[in-house]
C-alpha cells in the first residue's frame, strides 16, 4: 500500500481495464508486454543417437548436460545494458516503512525454491540493503535486518523494490531514488511490489513501458508518471526485464513467476504448493477494488444523469433516455460525458451494471439469475460473459470468495437504498 495521503490525495478513480497490446520486445526498439505471462527461451534441439553407447553416449550426456546448466543461468527477456550473472542474486531495497508483506513474501517464495532446488542448481542468494541499516522498522512495527546500501554494488539478478505506506517520503529521497536508477543498470531484471512501482517510475525507469500497481493509486501514478502506460487490471505486468506487481500479496504471484522463469514450472509448482498457493491466481486484481470507484461528475448535468443512471441500472439505458436527463442532446451528452466522466455512457451504465452486481453477490443469497435482471443484463448468459470478461472470474467464484458472512448471518450493506425490494 502506498503511504501518505498528503502526496496521494483522495482516492482516485479507477480508469477502465484495458486491453495488452503485444509488441516485440527491445531494449532499443518496441517492447515486448507480458501481462502475467512468463517469458520463454528455446532451448537448442539436441538429437540423442540411441545407438550410441559407452564412451560417446557418456560424452552426449556431458553435453546435454552442459547446455542445460548453461540455459539455466541465462538471463530472461532483455537484460538491462547487457548485464548477465553469473548467481542469482536477489537484491531487495528496504526503507523505513516499507510495508513487511511486500519484502518477505517475495523472499520466502525464492527460500522455498532454493530449498527445493538443492545444491546441484542455482539458488538465490538473498540480500537486504538499507540506508537504514542495520534495522529498519516496517510499516507493522517488524525491524527487518538489512545491510548498507554499498553491500548492494556488484552484478545483480534481481533488484527488487518494495512499497509501504511511507512511499510518499521514499519518493523525496532523492539519494534513494538515484540509488535504484543506478543499481537497475547492474541488474538482469528489476522488479517492484505493490507502491514500489512508484520508486521505478520516479526513477525514469518505467517510461515508455506498460506497469501495474495497487488498484487503488493506479489513476495516481498514470497522472503523476504520463510517460508510463499504467494498467489496474493485472497481478502483475512484466514488459522487458521490469515486473511490477500490483497489491501487496501479488507480490507472492510475481516471484513464482520469477522462478518459474528461472527454473521451469514444475519447481514454481511446487514452491507454491508448499506454501498452499495456486501457481497462477484467476482473475485480476479489480476484483478486489470497491464496488463502485468511479466518481459522480462535478458537472451538474451529467452529475444528474449519474445519479439516475444508478437508481435505474434495473431498467434499459439508451443514451437518449440519459441525454434527455441531462437536457442534452445526444451527441453533445455523449462528448460532454466523457470529457467529465473519463469514459463513454455506455461503458458506465456497463461498469456500474457490474458494480451493482458484485454488491449483491457479497450481500444477498439472491439467485444468479435474479442479480442479473436486477442488474439490467436481461438474460443471465449475457451476465455470464460481461462478468467474466470483468474480473476473470464467474458469478459463483466471486460470491465464495466474496460473499460477507457474519455469525448472525448475511451483512446486507445496501440499506435498501434501491428502493427496490431484497
Amino acid at each position: 500500500m502506498l503511504g501518505g495521503s498528503a502526496l496521494l490525495g483522495s482516492r482516485p478513480v479507477l480508469p477502465a481495464p484495458r486491453r495488452v497490446v503485444r509488441a516485440q520486445a527491445s531494449l532499443e526498439g518496441p517492447r515486448r508486454d507480458r501481462s502475467c505471462e512468463l517469458p520463454h527461451r528455446r532451448s537448442p534441439r539436441l538429437r540423442a543417437n540411441r545407438l550410441a553407447s559407452g564412451p560417446q553416449l557418456r560424452s552426449r550426456r556431458r553435453l546435454l548436460a552442459g547446455c542445460v546448466s548453461y540455459l539455466s543461468l541465462q538471463s530472461v527477456g532483455d537484460p538491462i545494458q547487457g548485464v548477465t550473472v553469473a548467481e542469482r542474486r536477489v537484491v531487495v531495497v528496504v526503507y523505513a516503512g516499507a510495508m513487511a508483506l511486500d519484502i518477505t513474501g517475495p523472499i520466502e517464495v525464492f527460500d522455498i525454491a532454493n530449498r527445493l532446488l538443492g545444491r546441484g542448481a542455482a539458488p538465490y542468494r538473498i540480500d537486504l540493503v538499507s540506508a537504514d541499516a542495520p534495522l529498519v522498522r516496517t510499516s507493522s512495527g517488524v525491524s527487518v535486518e538489512a545491510l548498507p546500501l554499498e553491500a548492494g554494488q556488484g552484478a545483480v539478478d534481481t533488484l527488487l523494490v518494495p512499497g509501504g505506506w511511507s512511499v510518499g517520503e521514499a519518493l523525496q529521497d532523492q539519494a534513494l531514488v538515484s540509488w535504484i536508477r543506478t543499481a537497475a543498470t547492474r541488474s538482469r531484471r528489476v522488479a517492484s511490489v505493490c507502491g514500489g512501482s512508484f520508486l521505478l517510475a520516479e526513477a525514469g525507469l518505467l517510461d515508455g513501458r506498460r506497469a501495474t500497481t495497487h488498484w487503488a493509486y493506479s489513476e495516481t501514478m498514470a497522472v503523476r508518471y504520463p510517460a508510463v502506460t499504467v494498467d489496474a487490471e493485472p497481478i502483475f505486468v512484466w514488459d522487458g526485464p521490469f515486473v511490477t506487481s500490483a497489491g501487496v500479496s501479488t507480490g507472492i504471484d510475481m516471484a513464482l513467476a520469477l522462478v518459474e522463469a528461472d527454473h521451469g514450472a514444475a519447481i514454481a509448482l511446487e514452491t507454491a504448493r508448499f506454501l498452499v498457493l495456486f501457481l497462477k491466481r484467476h482473475g485480476g486484481q479489480s476484483q478486489f477494488s470497491a464496488l463502485l470507484d468511479a466518481q459522480l461528475a462535478d458537472h451538474p448535468p451529467i452529475r444528474t444523469a449519474q445519479e439516475w443512471i444508478l437508481e435505474n441500472l434495473h431498467n434499459p439505458l439508451p443514451v437518449a433516455e440519459m441525454a434527455e436527463r441531462a437536457n442534452m442532446s445526444p451527441r453533445n451528452f455523449s462528448r460532454v460525458f466523457r470529457r467529465e466522466v473519463g469514459t463513454t455512457p455506455g461503458q458506465y451504465v456497463q461498469r456500474s451494471r457490474i458494480a451493482r452486481a458484485r454488491e449483491l453477490l457479497e450481500t444477498t443469497d439472491l439467485p444468479i439469475g435474479q442479480i442479473a435482471g436486477r442488474c439490467g443484463f436481461g438474460a443471465p448468459e449475457t451476465f455470464f460473459r460481461s462478468f467474466g470478461r470483468s474480473l476473470g472470474l464467474t458469478p459463483k467464484e466471486y460470491r465464495h470468495r466474496f460473499q460477507v458472512i457474519t455469525p448472525s448471518g448475511l451483512v446486507d450493506r445496501r440499506q435498501d437504498r434501491e428502493g427496490i425490494p431484497v
